[in-house]
């Protein structure tokens, strides 16, 4: 599979940001989230493919813009799509399905069709799970800062508490992944983008 560069991601990203502004916050984020997961894995004792997983962390988000009216006002109540839309995205620039999923596929920990039913959630009843080893890294590492207003960075206990409200198998999953992959350094990170640390 070839992956995108680097720049042929931003490219991608400018084309669908409906303004600067939301190109600023979901870029700064999807870059945040590369470098969280290029710190854990340059860490891990794992063999993960670099590459896939810079692109995936890099493209996870691009749905995200597809949740912006004309006027571009953020469409409240329907974050929860951003991933099936940004596989769509994928889709219809012709990425394979190895790199599609990193969008689908990235939402909490994991949701599945037992999830999609009982919280209704407005999305095609499927498992979006993060299967391969990059795919949860990805996952992963996305929980460690959010693109609330401001954006921030979160520390696992933050994380590990928001996700409890959706019972405490999810926030055993969380630790699964922290075993697994280790905790971020987010200082350096927060410095750098002058977002407020954990």
């Amino acid at each position: 599979m070839t992956l995108p560069t680097v720049a042929e991601i931003r490219v991608l990203h400018e084309k669908y940001a409906p303004s600067q502004q939301a190109f600023d916050l979901v870029y700064t984020h999807c870059e945040i989230v590369c470098r969280i997961a290029e710190q854990l894995m340059a860490r891990s004792a794992h063999r993960l493919d670099a590459g896939l997983v810079r692109a995936g962390a890099l493209l996870h988000d691009i749905g995200v813009y597809r949740l912006y009216d004309r006027a571009g006002r953020f469409l409240q109540g329907q974050y929860i799509r951003h991933g099936v839309l940004g596989h769509e995205i994928l889709g219809r620039e012709g990425f394979p399905e190895r790199l599609r999923r990193f969008c689908s596929c990235h939402t909490g920990v994991g949701l599945t069709r037992h999830d999609i039913r009982k919280q209704k959630l407005p999305l095609p009843e499927a498992d979006y799970l993060a299967v391969s080893p990059e795919e949860q890294l990805v996952m992963y590492a996305d929980k460690f800062h959010t693109k609330t207003t401001p954006p921030k960075f979160l520390s696992s206990g933050d994380y590990a508490a928001h996700v409890r409200r959706f019972g405490e198998e999810k926030v055993d999953a969380f630790h699964a992944l922290r075993v697994r992959f280790g905790e971020p350094d987010l200082a350096p990170l927060a410095a750098r983008y002058g977002h407020a640390p954990a």
